[in-house]
């Protein structure tokens, strides 16, 4: 059976990156009917935190990406970890090891010195030395020192590294707690992970573990080391590029399909296709398709991604996201008559539900100040006969739909022998506060009469007040 994992490190929030890897991860397992592993990789006691842990859960949760054992906690399996020191060492394919701290340091800086690669020397390798109660000694992997380790990378092909590149590397501290590559073969192995999907940051340590898996006489997993993600302008993505946490991505108001949807094409590609239900990523993802060079973080395809789904999801769907949007802001939106349309009206104008939200603000309070450019471009002296006109024949307007708001928009413009704009714009930003808004008679429909007549005094008053000054 296929199985996979995703381990990461509770020492943050789970960033982008991380959520691809689990994407991939899930996604190959559910392709080929296996199973997903979440493993959390919580070892460095120092920077580990359950508020960490927790950010990692709550993104996998936006995200769907359900696993089907797990978690699993690392520091709850150090027996396991002992117990196959204990087996390498019995085996003699580990040792003890007593350098001190300064002996390393002074080897390191005279190999840097003579321009040679930083490595361990084997100093402890036959010296045969066993543990010593209260001592520093550290036990180190016995590292083969002749052939090849090779092993098959779906992304970077056949990969072969020769032993003599390779030193005895650390796997219990001098505190007794596992080093990261211990522990992680003794997971996968343990585990029974079949193919091992995660950043080509990790490819260097692929050859020593593919080792200490041999030594404890486990078969070796597949492995596909993606390429990493980048900024726009070519340099690692970080802080810089925006957001990288998966939950700020959800407190912006991305929806977790189209997260999803764009985190797949960031090192994945079907032709040209850019838009895929989770059911089509499933059936058409294969490790074959993944991209050998890296990929660039893109925020205005995401925004284009995320406004196709937030055109063609079920309206009652957004209509709970944007609800729940008002109530963090403690607004209440009861008083608008046909809430689901006011949604529907600006989703086709939006990239995030953040946006929709801030568009809609002018329907359920009034805003304090004008748009300034909008303002400045449009609430002229020009514009005050077309709103004087417009509240004078609104106010006697018996029937407030949108078609008799447009055919009375329309009669204004002909009686002032103006093109629509002229009064339409006028209108728009008097009564939202800006220049942008669905077509004015359905804003005005659904603002309603009294708020409407009562803006539009408003804004007259605002263009005479200036004219004054």
């Amino acid at each position: 059976m296929i199985k996979t994992r995703f381990a990461p490190s509770p020492t943050g929030v789970l960033h982008v990156g991380g959520a691809r890897t689990a994407l991939f991860c899930w996604l190959y397992s559910k392709k080929m009917k296996g199973k997903f592993v979440l493993r959390i990789e919580d070892t460095d006691l120092e920077r580990s935190t359950p508020e960490s842990v927790q950010a990692i859960l709550d993104a996998m949760q936006w995200l769907g990406l359900d696993y089907d054992e797990g978690p699993y906690y690392q520091t709850q399996r150090f027996e396991h970890y002992r117990k196959a020191i204990a087996q390498l060492l019995e085996q003699g394919d580990a040792y003890y090891c007593q350098c001190s701290r300064e002996r390393l340091e002074d080897l390191r800086e005279q190999q840097m010195k003579d321009k040679q690669k930083p490595r361990y020397d084997g100093c402890c390798r036959e010296l045969g030395l066993g543990p010593q109660a209260g001592s520093s000694m550290v036990v180190r992997f016995r590292n083969p020192q002749q052939g090849m380790v090779s092993f098959k990378d779906h992304v970077k092909g056949a990969v072969s590294v020769d032993n003599r590149e390779l030193d005895d590397l650390i796997i219990e501290r001098s505190d007794g707690s596992p080093t990261y590559n211990l522990s992680v073969v003794v997971d996968d192995m343990e585990m029974d992970i079949t193919h091992v999907l995660r950043g080509d940051d990790h490819v260097n340590n692929t050859p020593r573990q593919v080792n200490i898996l041999r030594a404890l006489g486990a078969t070796v997993p597949e492995y596909a080391h993606v390429p990493m993600i980048l900024g726009d302008d070519g340099k690692r993505l970080s802080k810089r590029h925006g957001a990288v946490g998966v939950m700020e991505y959800f407190e912006a108001g991305y929806l977790p399909e189209a997260m999803l949807n764009y985190l797949v094409r960031l090192g994945w590609s079907h032709g040209d296709q850019e838009i895929f239900t989770r059911d089509e990523m499933i059936e058409l993802f294969s490790l074959d398709g993944l991209n050998k060079s890296a990929s660039s973080f893109n925020t205005e395809k995401l925004n284009w991604i995320n406004q196709q789904y937030l055109m063609r999801a079920p309206l009652d769907s957004i209509v709970g996201l944007v609800e729940q949007r008002l109530l963090r802001l403690q607004i209440d939106h009861s008083g608008v008559l046909d809430f689901a349309s006011v949604v529907d009206l600006y989703r086709q104008r939006v990239s995030t539900i953040n946006e929709l939200v801030d568009s809609i603000l002018y329907y359920f309070q009034d805003f304090n100040d004008y748009d300034a450019k909008a303002a400045a471009k449009v609430l002229k002296a020009s514009a005050l006969r077309p709103l004087q006109c417009l509240h004078e024949r609104l106010t006697l307007l018996d029937s407030w739909t949108a078609d008799d708001i447009h055919a009375l928009i329309e009669a204004i413009t002909v009686e002032l022998d103006v093109g629509m704009g002229k009064v339409g714009q006028p209108l728009r930003v008097a009564v939202t506060g800006g220049s942008f808004s669905p077509p004015i008679d359905q804003t005005l429909e659904l603002l309603g009469k009294e708020r409407s007549l009562a803006r539009l005094e408003r804004a007259i008053d605002h263009i005479s007040e200036k004219q004054e000054q």
